[in-house]
């Protein structure tokens, strides 16, 4: 599982350092691929990269209890110097695979086609054989969690319809965040959606509903949502432990508190009905949630047996 709380994230230059990020309270269960949307420039690879730690937050934190990969799919992260080959010899070793270096790197070379260009500076590499080479590098490792940064967008047609079932046949052994334009593999690869907008991150139990809340932004069809999607509550598994309790109650809490904001809102600003009913099932929903976390966390303080650690 990754948790992320209280995140802030901006870049300072001189035009001024507006938040790329705010705030943002997200859980990504263990074995829920999620798409992340949004309008270009709403901070989705810069999301992927906080989740990879390539990039740290302003403020908050990060929690991985799992294996991250880097984001598949982002041009960077290879000395220019070094040939391709160089440069998945040095990764193998990183990682733990210098017993497997060779099978490694056969691997990368074979699913990245390249061709000759395998020995040659990466600094000569187009950005596509630099994504080409990063996506076979990073499927060479067993990750819990692959980020995904466009990758499927990589090369010609045949690279893509390749490049797409190497994620398919990750599912079930590990789980996608992924940021992709292209809607038909977000939909067949990925169970839940992120919505970011305006700096904020907002959770869909269905990939669907985010494709949809997007829409309706970059259609100009939010009219049913004029202060923004409603709160839409965290899916979180069953907690094993008073620990795991006590941070679900926090996470309800937190998601009731922006709920009631929302509908409070709402209700001052005189919205009709129709609008106005979208926050107050959120609220009426986020107020049950944090109800049975509170139910959740006093049976493990009852218990003799209080779970906790």
């Amino acid at each position: 599982m990754i948790e992320i709380r209280n995140l802030y994230k901006r870049y300072h230059n001189h035009h001024g350092s507006p938040w790329v990020l705010k705030d943002i309270n997200l859980s990504f269960p263990k074995g829920v691929s999620v798409g992340l949307v949004g309008r270009n420039g709403a901070g989705k690879s810069t999301l992927l990269r906080l989740i990879a730690g390539m990039d740290h937050p302003e403020r908050g934190s990060i929690e991985r209890n799992c294996r991250v990969s880097w984001p598949i799919g982002l041009a960077g992260g290879f000395q220019g110097s070094m040939t391709g080959r160089q440069n998945v010899k040095f990764v193998a070793r990183v990682h733990g695979g210098r017993n497997k270096e060779q099978e490694i790197i056969d691997r990368v070379q074979d699913f990245a086609e390249i061709g000759d260009a395998f020995d040659e500076p990466i600094k000569t590499y187009s950005s596509g054989m630099r994504s080409r080479l990063n996506f076979g590098l990073s499927l060479a490792f067993d990750f819990d969690v692959y980020l995904s940064d466009e990758a499927t967008s990589v090369g010609d047609r045949a690279f893509k319809a390749k490049a797409a079932k190497a994620f398919k046949d990750k599912v079930g052994q590990a789980s996608l965040i992924m940021v992709s334009h292209g809607e038909g593999i977000l939909k067949d690869l990925c169970q839940a959606g992120v919505y970011l907008r305006d700096g904020e991150a907002f959770w869909y139990d269905d990939v669907e509903e985010a494709i949809e809340a997007y829409h309706a932004e970059t259609d100009g069809n939010s009219e049913d949502h004029p202060l923004g999607p409603p709160v839409r509550p965290a899916r979180l598994a069953e907690p094993s432990t008073q620990d795991e309790a006590r941070q679900q109650l926090q996470r309800r809490r937190k998601e009731l508190q922006d709920a009631r904001a929302l509908f409070e809102e709402a209700k001052e600003k005189d919205l009709i009905p129709r609008q106005r009913r979208h926050y107050g099932d959120a609220f009426r929903t986020a107020q049950q949630n944090f109800k049975d976390a509170q139910a959740r966390l006093k049976a493990f303080q009852e218990s003799p047996d209080d779970g906790a650690g």
